[in-house]
């Protein structure tokens, strides 16, 4: 095999000084220089990443690389998953692998390969026949699939991520020097556009985390400065545990969250369910808004009362369960007008919150749960939009409003059981 100089420890992966160039044959030089531009052109434009990784497999083949399979195995930032795993192979195309956080994961990483390349900044070239079954996992099912030579990269991001790549072939005489070498001249264009993608789907999911769907959207199209406002009609649902001071006072801060996280879990997915989005966390609440959808004036206060009898439903089963360590019970509250959000702030921290007068109303709704003795309470402005006769409560004075607000229950409640 070709002898190569030891790589500089820590040197991201896309850096290239033209050396990668040297040993690739004459004739083999401008067809290579292809996939790169390739990869660097349409293959950074693909929408999903296992196109590219096949389209790099096939280029390869094309110019006479033997690759029946290859593999990558990427770091992610993402709160259900560590990391994500695809596999191409010549015969069954590709397929996606999640990896859950935890030890089951970095278990399996420390006995792979890739941990290996990470570890020494080597290229790693293994004849499979002649590797032993327990020198790593993925070794007798190369075996079984009838692979001859093994071929795992390091691909070390500019921000110090650790990632990886890996080529095999069912070839009698395995990888040649020359498909070595086309293989480490692609690799600083591959490093460079899966790890501007990786940055950009990992932006593109931190945002959606922690600002919303639409408000995210909203942020990556450049809508950065402060005071800037967008307003929906909208129902609005906002949503808060009961006594959640006393009900935490005597607990440590992991437990804490993790009551705070037992208790979304019973909301959030109805809300989703029905076509909610969450525009905000707040303590032990929430904000949620049902955007109108055309014509369909009436949908979104549907949408939103369905989504809260099943949050109700689903936090009667956690209770149930004992999910809880206490029972836990919930005040929701439904109103329907405009919600805004934009960017407040100073200097160059701003937040992006949601503001306005019908959202602050339907916050001071949820507060009248407690004093009716009502787990879910309607506005007059939100009934309006819906069928059905509710049972009325009064008009009751909101604070910070000057005029009473009619306020209703739903006639009867009728959960149906979370799908």
């Amino acid at each position: 095999m070709l002898e190569r100089r030891p790589p500089t420890p820590g040197l991201p992966t896309a850096f290239a000084d033209g050396s990668e160039a040297d040993d690739v044959p004459f004739g083999a030089l401008q067809p290579s220089v292809g996939i790169r531009d390739w990869l660097l052109g349409e293959g950074a434009r693909l929408q999903k990443a296992e196109d590219m990784l096949s389209g790099l497999a096939e280029r390869l083949i094309a110019i006479g690389v033997p690759v029946d399979r290859a593999s990558t195995a990427i770091d992610t930032l993402h709160s259900e998953y560590a990391g994500v795993g695809r596999v191409w192979t010549r015969d069954g195309g590709t397929s996606v692998r999640l990896f859950p956080h935890g030890g089951r994961s970095q278990e399996a990483y420390l006995n792979s390969p890739f941990h290996t390349v990470h570890e020494t900044g080597e290229w790693l070239i293994l004849d499979v026949a002649e590797t032993p079954d327990d020198a790593f996992a993925i070794i007798p099912d190369l075996k079984a699939g009838g692979y001859t030579h093994y071929v795992v990269a390091p691909l070390f991001f500019t921000n110090g991520t650790k990632n990886g790549i890996t080529f095999a072939t069912k070839a009698p005489e395995g990888f040649g020097d020359d498909d070595i070498a086309i293989m480490r001249f692609v690799m600083p264009a591959l490093a460079a556009v899966v790890e501007m993608r990786v940055l950009n789907k990992q932006l593109d999911h931190v945002l959606r985390l922690y600002v919303g769907d639409e408000p995210h959207r909203a942020i990556l199209a450049g809508d950065i400065r402060r005071g800037q406002v967008t307003r929906i009609r909208s129902a609005i649902l906002f949503a808060d545990m009961r006594d959640y001071t006393r009900t935490s006072a005597d607990m440590t801060p992991e437990e804490a969250v993790g009551l705070l996280n037992v208790f979304f879990d019973c909301l959030v997915p109805p809300i989703e369910r029905e076509g909610g989005e969450v525009l905000k966390y707040l303590g032990d609440g929430l904000l949620a808004i049902f955007r109108e959808s055309g014509d369909d004036l009436g949908g979104a206060a549907k949408g939103a009362l369905t989504a809260a009898q099943n949050a109700l439903a689903a936090l009667d089963e956690a209770n149930a369960l004992h999910q809880f360590s206490v029972p836990v019970a919930a005040g929701i509250a439904l109103h329907h007008g405009e919600a805004a959000y934009g960017n407040v702030g100073s200097g160059s921290r701003l937040d992006f919150t949601v503001i306005g007068r019908d959202v602050n109303l339907a916050s001071r709704l949820a507060q009248l749960n407690r004093l009716l003795g009502e787990p879910l309470l309607m506005s007059k402005p939100f009934v309006d939009f819906l069928w059905g006769d509710p049972v009325p409560l009064g008009e009751h004075v909101l604070d910070g409003f000057r005029e009473p607000m009619a306020v209703f229950r739903p006639k009867f409640l009728r959960p149906r059981a979370p799908s």
